[in-house]
């Protein structure tokens, strides 16, 4: 078949969405987006009030190569369309007892950071980054090369030597503490896995190549806000000609046997397309837009046993009358008892007792996020997503739960310098991105039940419906669902050849 002929209908404008698009057209498909928000862009979003100005989303930007990867395949430069800048120290970390470590790419600086808790940590350290860049040079090989739908097909990338070298029989938390055996450290560390929202106890070992992603290449923030990474893809998608519909929600997907032949929006109007591409989760996708008498209704209890949504989160955007000396742009203020914190969120199915808290400050690196002498505080906590929540949370007395601990650990006087306040619940995200349970990161990776392998990014039901975003490989996070719209377009090219 000739792609240059044929129509892709891509439903939804979260990055993998965006991405899958700009893939598409670079390949000589007929694309049009159709998304129900106004503004594009999905979880990775803006909002903005009395002077601050908020990224409603993803905070921290890993593996920028992904971006310049992108844009290269339409013949683009990156550096045209956003300013990335490399953000150091990369976290700062807060511990119930006092005790604070800053991450940071520098690694004698880093291992000198460490020695706060470990004076004798530094051939452990370079022992678990050297195993941590391995796994992710295996994965450059294959991981980060395809859409890979489960176990056999990764087999056949992979000799036997290369895949035992990637540890299945153990989990992320079992490696941090067999190279540390430090509670701060491996609860440091483990942390690393929650990029990808999931949980260290269940996640397999491979996902340990996020301390190299992080600490080797660096984390970073896009000048002007986060936003500016979906503002830059929009920016190509005029270039390129690419029609985007926005405001405009798509009723269901209309299909003949086992072929997807267009989408039917809310205003009743029909788009006929030769295939279909879903950046509205798959597990959604199959329970919303497609008949729920036949197939599609299985499918999705199928694949709803295997694959777990990742954590959602309670969101709060703080606009504070002040700023805080203790914080640095990315930090994090750790629970106490980690192990108890995952067990309620992922078995109990009720937010921690005591939290982990994250809170990204970008005014810290760019003034023009807040007002002078004022700051924009993204706070975010896990909680279970709604399809593992056993009970019902009360917003307000969580909220009173998160600010306590901030106020416990170091950040005193906040409540009373909190002068614009959003906030978004699992709810709000279900119902704005169709996240399956307000999930955050697409699915969990949980090593006994999906091995750490995604929904397959082609449809077992209709041969020409495809997915992309955090519920297809490689899963959730910045680079990864725009790597998962790079690997679906790949994927569909070979399916039309």
């Amino acid at each position: 078949m000739n792609s240059q002929t044929k129509k892709a209908i891509v439903i939804g404008g979260g990055l993998g969405g965006l991405s899958a698009a700009i893939s598409l057209k670079g390949k000589g498909f007929d694309v049009e987006i159709i998304e129900k928000n106004e503004t594009l862009g999905g979880k990775l979003n803006r909002r903005s009030g009395k002077g601050f100005t908020f990224d409603t989303g993803p905070s921290i930007l890993t593996m920028p190569w992904v971006l310049e990867e992108l844009f290269t395949r339409v013949h683009r430069r990156v550096e045209d369309y956003m300013t990335i800048e490399r953000i150091e120290p990369q976290w700062r970390t807060f511990f119930e007892d006092g005790t604070s470590i800053d991450v940071t790419g520098d690694l004698p600086d880093m291992i000198k950071e460490m020695g706060k808790v470990a004076p004798d940590s530094a051939g452990s350290f370079a022992q678990f980054f050297t195993y941590s860049e391995q796994m992710y040079q295996l994965c450059m090989k294959s991981f980060y090369k395809t859409s890979i739908p489960g176990l056999n097909e990764f087999r056949k990338l992979h000799n036997f030597k290369e895949l035992m070298a990637m540890d299945p029989f153990h989990t992320v938390a079992d490696h941090t503490k067999k190279h540390f055996d430090n509670k701060y450290l491996e609860q440091l560390f483990n942390f690393f896995v929650m990029y990808v929202g999931s949980n260290p106890y269940q996640s397999p070992a491979i996902l340990n190549q996020l301390i190299y992603v992080q600490l080797g290449l660096g984390i970073h923030y896009v000048k002007g806000g986060m936003y500016g990474i979906a503002q830059g893809m929009e920016r190509v998608l005029e270039e390129l000609r690419v029609p985007v519909k926005t405001g405009m929600a798509v009723s269901h997907i209309k299909t003949e046997g086992e072929k997807a032949t267009g989408v039917v929006t809310e205003d009743g109007a029909f788009h006929a397309a030769d295939l279909v591409v879903s950046n509205l989760e798959a597990i959604p996708a199959y329970q919303t837009l497609l008949p729920q008498k036949g197939p599609a209704k299985k499918e999705a209890k199928k694949l709803s046993k295997t694959y777990e949504p990742t954590v959602s989160g309670l969101v709060l955007l703080l606009g504070t009358d002040r700023t805080f000396d203790v914080t640095k742009h990315h930090n994090f203020f750790f629970s106490e008892d980690p192990e108890k914190e995952f067990r309620q969120i992922y078995e109990e199915g009720i937010p921690a007792d005591d939290p982990t808290v994250y809170i990204g400050v970008s005014s810290k690196s760019d003034p023009s996020q807040a007002p002078d002498g004022k700051e924009n505080l993204f706070v975010l906590t896990h909680v279970p997503p709604k399809t593992l929540a056993k009970k019902d949370t009360n917003w307000e007395d969580y909220r009173k739960v998160v600010l306590d601990k901030l106020e416990r650990m170091g950040m005193t006087g906040l409540r009373e310098s909190i002068e614009f306040e959003y906030r978004f619940t699992p709810d709000d995200l279900e119902e704005l991105y169709g996240a399956n349970g307000g999930s955050i990161y697409g699915i969990a990776s949980n090593k006994a039940t999906n091995g750490g392998f995604k929904i397959p990014a082609q449809s077992n039901l209709y041969d020409n419906l495809f997915f992309t975003g955090g519920s297809t490989h490689p899963g959730g996070g910045v680079p990864m669902v725009t790597l998962s719209g790079q690997l679906t377009a790949d994927l569909i090219e070979k399916s039309f050849a």
